[in-house]
């Protein structure tokens, strides 16, 4: 039987990793939104010919989708494969974590498996391409994750865990993992206190592997002469100064509160009854106690996510929570409270809501602004360069008439191959310098209307 269980699971691991390459593949190559598109494929070429961010150029995104970029151009040289094989492993990464929790929290190999294939398809092809984000989100949720098995299985060195995820996070986006990380404190006191009869234990083991982590970090600055100083006014004192402006610019409304995260808040209901039930029961023993606590701390992690995404003001991307909230709902009801009935439920709502957001993003492209294109317009890429071979070319602005837009670049692009000057380039469309070989980098990242210090802002002499 044991022989039998083990070969189930490396079917249903394999058909996941399968799932999740060919998902973010297929989509991946399908369309482009060139102020997003394009900045990590420039800036992991930039760190692959040894330019740094907050040394090299100015940054106010995580640095380290940057690094992970040149490990995978330098292994696969630089093109689109490498680039959607970079997205398509962080969304393996999500879905494989995601059937390992929930297995762990009681489901039956097969339930788990239902679950994190409905993940593989709304996680990262709902973008494609490498996003600060979305890295942001996944990260995250994989040290909550953590969290709560380390709560569950009593296991002290997944709180270690926890922290180098959250710290993957932060170095991805800067929220919502702060966020997460001053709440995953609260929940692990909350655990000592309550249900660890004050083993210490997790909150050290959580506090000690930031501390490493940091000294690592530092490290990292130290060898390559990024300057700390750099670091600390780019991605943390710079966007500090934004953050009440930017609050002031985002309107909570019924549109971006509610309706468009409408199946996110039906998925935590299960959670919500859940935590009713076991609040009403009388003897709450310390398997009750754990429980409540995940489940609670679920309930917090997920407002903080929805407020995130509301103040990005991007496309919604993080539609991948809805499966695995509701695996976890099912998890659970199978634990306390096993009737069909809401099985069927949870299961109906997760049929639906895949369908739903893989129609609408995945094929339609919505995040992409390309609702109502036809595929059928799409120009292979590898006109423009070889290295974006096989790219299906069609974006916003041109998603009419594709192949003016090509003309367009391979014009631009004949006009910076002649220009023998030193220059620098200012474009959404960022591969032209990996595709000219210009090693003159751009002093900033990327060209949104938040990346640079406005003139009255105090950290513009930086």
């Amino acid at each position: 039987m044991k022989k039998k269980y083990f070969n189930s699971k490396i079917i249903y691991i394999t058909l996941l990793f399968l799932s999740s390459f060919f998902f973010n593949f297929y989509y991946g190559y399908i369309g482009v939104y060139p102020i997003d598109s394009f900045l990590i494929y420039n800036s992991g070429y930039n760190v692959l010919n040894g330019f740094h961010p907050f040394k090299d150029f100015w940054s106010v995104t995580g640095p380290l989708l940057d690094y992970i970029q040149f490990f995978f151009f330098f292994l696969f040289d630089v093109n689109w494969f490498s680039y959607v094989l970079h997205s398509s492993f962080i969304n393996f990464l999500i879905v494989i974590f995601s059937f390992y929790y929930f297995v762990k929290s009681g489901l039956q190999a097969s339930s788990a498996f239902i679950y994190s294939l409905s993940i593989s398809i709304l996680a990262y092809p709902l973008i494609g391409t490498p996003f600060v984000d979305n890295h942001a989100v996944i990260f995250a949720l994989i040290s909550i994750g953590y969290l709560n098995l380390g709560i569950i299985l009593k296991r002290d060195n997944f709180f270690n865990y926890s922290a180098i995820f959250i710290t993957l996070s932060f170095l991805s986006k800067q929220i919502p993992s702060a966020y997460i990380l001053i709440v995953e404190l609260l929940v692990i006191l909350i655990y000592v206190f309550f249900a660890n009869n004050k083993n210490f234990r997790p909150l050290i083991n959580y506090l000690l592997s930031l501390v490493i982590l940091l000294a690592l970090i530092l490290f990292f600055f130290f060898i390559n002469n990024i300057p700390i100083k750099n670091f600390i006014i780019q991605y943390l004192f710079y966007p500090i100064s934004l953050g009440e402006s930017r609050m002031t610019e985002v309107s909570f409304n019924i549109n971006n509160t509610i309706s468009q995260l409408k199946f996110i808040y039906f998925s935590l209901f299960p959670i919500f009854l859940l935590i009713f039930i076991l609040w009403k029961k009388k003897n709450k023993d310390n398997y009750i106690k754990k429980d409540l606590i995940v489940l609670t701390s679920t309930i917090l992690m997920s407002l903080l996510f929805i407020y995130s995404q509301i103040i990005t003001r991007n496309q919604v991307f993080i539609f991948f929570l809805i499966p695995f909230y509701l695996g976890l709902s099912h998890a659970y009801f199978l634990k306390y409270y096993n009737k069909k009935f809401i099985l069927t439920l949870i299961l109906v709502l997760l049929t639906v809501s895949t369908l739903k957001y893989h129609l609408r993003f995945n094929h339609d492209k919505k995040f992409m602004e390309l609702t109502g294109f036809n595929i059928k317009l799409a120009v292979n890429a590898k006109t423009i360069d070889a290295a974006l071979s096989g790219l299906k070319w069609i974006s916003s602005d041109y998603k009419n008439n594709p192949q003016e837009e090509i003309d367009l670049i391979n014009q631009t692009k004949r006009i910076l191959k002649d220009d023998k000057s030193n220059k620098i380039y200012i474009t959404d469309y960022q591969f032209f310098q990996s595709i000219t070989k210009n090693e003159k980098i751009s002093p900033n990242k990327w060209f949104d209307a938040m990346s640079i210090p406005k003139k009255d802002n105090k950290y513009s002499i930086y």
